[in-house]
């Protein structure tokens, strides 16, 4: 995983087993799907490092993640839009299923796809200034089987209504209230409380962490693969409707 700053994913090893991933998509680490693959695949590398024993993810702008690139993503053809959802599954499906402790710290706000940064994480500290939302019926697309189920396993169903029915965000005090935030402080103090859980769950034995957590998040996995499966064998696939191009545009 590069360590440069000119790298859409940055790797930071801040000692004793804690390793820092930036998101670096500048401005506000808009989803590409190369982007979520690249964001997979460093995952994919620190699971298998055995010196790593927790991850904090954070974002190197204010904007944790503003979602899909809007602009980008009205000049999709079908299998752009094919590439996009798949990206979307494997890279939220990785980062779920990741094995070891996944601490957020949010230093900004997260919205539609770059919300699901935040649900996938064990443990979710947030900046007083972030907001929360999955704006995705705002501009006419519906969900991939994988943020879809990480989700429904995440968050309460009076909130899943809310944010996926109205498309409105709700701020770091509210999404703290609801459980979805578990610790709110100002963004300058973000970093430190998320390096500091993540230093307190590094201590919990590695092997069982994973297994709790395999044990945990299995069913959602099992439905996420099934779905990702099925969509292989799916020829005529494609994920924007008659609308979503023109409700994007409204968004911009």
């Amino acid at each position: 995983m590069p360590d440069t700053e000119s790298a859409q994913i940055i790797r930071k090893d801040l000692g004793e087993g804690l390793v820092e991933v930036v998101l670096n998509r500048a401005p506000v680490n808009a989803l590409t799907a190369s982007f979520l693959m690249q964001f997979a695949s460093a995952l994919e590398e620190l699971a298998a490092d055995q010196t790593v024993r927790a991850v904090v993810l954070s974002s190197a702008f204010k904007v944790y993640s503003a979602g899909l690139d809007l602009r980008e993503a009205q000049a999709f053809d079908r299998a752009a839009e094919n590439a996009i959802v798949d990206a979307l599954n494997i890279g939220f499906l990785t980062q779920f299923a990741f094995p070891k402790p996944l601490v957020a710290a949010i230093t900004g706000s997260a919205i539609a796809g770059g919300f699901f940064f935040v649900l996938a994480a064990d443990w979710r500290v947030s900046g007083s200034n972030a907001k929360f939302g999955l704006a995705e019926v705002r501009v006419g697309a519906d969900f991939p089987v994988g943020p879809l189920e990480i989700a429904r396993a995440t968050l309460d169903p009076n909130s899943l209504r809310r944010l996926m029915l109205t498309g409105q965000p709700m701020s770091a005090t509210d999404a703290a209230a609801e459980g979805i935030i578990d610790y709110v402080c100002e963004a300058k103090e973000v970093k430190d409380a998320a390096v500091a859980k993540a230093r307190e769950l590094a201590e919990i034995p590695g092997a069982t962490y994973a297994r709790v957590k395999a044990q945990m998040r299995g069913p959602a996995i099992a439905v996420i693969k099934a779905g990702m499966e099925h969509l292989k064998q799916d020829s005529d696939r494609r994920w924007f409707g008659p609308e979503t191009k023109s409700a994007m545009r409204k968004m911009l």
